[in-house]
Formats: structure tokens, C-alpha cells, sequence
């Protein structure tokens, strides 16, 4: 049996996922809120193997409830549950220590599927979100294998905005001399000869944004 709290300020969709958890065999509802406030209180007292976690919730995120919950009690697993799909909050998620991010709008047959995942030890994530934590990751991938510090990268940022080496040494407040030695090492490890492929080598890596 897989015991299951629910958070979600929405009460017609709090009902609507308490219902069919409690329809699901082998599922057990332990709790449903509408915030984080007494997330650790409530977990101590009901030891939920998996929580389904709403971020935007009044008083207390979320965001707050999954750091606080992971940080005492690391082995339950909590699937975010969100209509959120931006980079900001997923990372954030993630870095707290969520353990799957469903959106709201994937079909509640996902979200089943995906409380059995987790609680099976698996990760799961809605298609978009998997795709946007990959190109991360191989983005990422791409910064390691050139190696540019965050220096060059700045520079070369804006260099894109079509920033003079003035301007970026007043923008940065660093010389011109400095500006050119930055941008002479971000051709080396490039592999580029001139701003313009630079640039568009950058672009086309993941390193700075279009």
C-alpha cells in the first residue's frame, strides 16, 4: 500500500485527486492541505511514502514545504504537481530536492503512473519537462567541453548585443585591455577566428542566449 498527502490550494482539484487516489488500488489518502505551514508536523505524524506537491500555495510555497520536508525526511518522495513549466521554478524544484515535476494539465492517469515511478525509485517528468532538463543538461555539457569561465561568457554576451570593446569594459567595469584578452581566449577555446562566428558558435552551443 502506498500512502499518499496531498497538497493543493485548489480545493475542486483537491477533491478531484483525492478521489481518485482513493479509487486507485493500493493507494491510501493520509492527508490533503491547502498549504505548507505544518508540512513537517503533518509528515511526522503520517509518514507518507509519496507527496504530491503544489507550488503556488498561500502563507507557504511549495517550493519552501519540499526543502523543508526533504531536509528531515529524505527517503519520501514528492512529485511536484504544478502548472508552472518555466526553467525558474523547475530548477528551484529540483534543487530542493523534488523527486518528479507533472504538470497539471497532463491527464490524471500520468500522475498515477507517476506516483507508482517514484515510489519505485524512478524520476518522473511530463515530456515537456524532460525535454527542458535535458537540453539543460546537454547545454551545460557544451559550457564544460569549451570551458569558458563566466567572465567570457559575459563578454561575449555582449558582444552579441553588439557592445564595442568600450562600451563592455564600461558595462563591466573592466579595461579594454582586459576586454580584448577575455575575447582573444574565448576565440581560442572556441575555435573561431572573429566576433561574428564567435558569436554564432556561442549561440548554436547553448553558451549565451540568442
Amino acid at each position: 500500500m502506498i500512502k499518499i498527502a496531498i497538497y493543493e490550494d485548489n480545493i475542486r482539484l483537491s477533491q478531484l485527486l483525492a478521489l481518485l487516489i482513493e479509487t486507485t488500488e493500493d493507494f491510501e489518502l493520509v492527508g490533503c492541505y491547502e498549504n505548507c505551514v505544518n508540512a513537517l508536523q503533518n509528515t511526522r505524524n503520517e509518514r507518507p511514502h509519496v507527496i504530491v506537491m503544489d507550488i503556488d500555495m498561500p502563507q507557504r510555497s511549495g517550493i519552501e514545504g519540499v526543502f523543508e520536508i526533504k531536509s528531515h525526511f529524505p527517503e519520501i518522495k514528492i512529485i511536484m504537481h504544478t502548472v508552472f513549466d518555466g526553467n525558474e521554478h523547475l530548477f528551484e524544484c529540483l534543487s530542493k530536492g523534488a523527486d518528479g515535476y507533472i504538470l497539471k494539465k497532463d491527464s490524471s492517469t500520468r500522475l498515477i503512473q507517476a506516483i507508482k515511478e517514484v515510489n519505485d525509485g524512478g524520476a518522473p517528468m511530463s515530456p515537456f519537462i524532460a525535454n527542458k532538463v535535458l537540453q539543460s543538461f546537454r547545454k551545460q555539457s557544451t559550457q564544460d567541453e569549451y570551458k569558458l569561465t563566466e567572465r567570457e561568457r559575459e563578454v561575449l554576451s555582449y558582444l552579441a548585443k553588439g557592445f564595442s570593446y568600450r562600451m563592455i569594459s564600461i558595462e563591466l567595469n573592466i579595461s579594454v585591455e582586459t576586454v580584448r584578452r577575455h575575447i582573444k581566449n574565448t576565440y581560442q577555446k572556441l575555435h573561431v577566428q572573429c566576433g561574428p562566428e564567435a558569436v554564432a558558435k556561442a549561440i548554436r552551443s547553448g553558451i549565451i542566449a540568442s
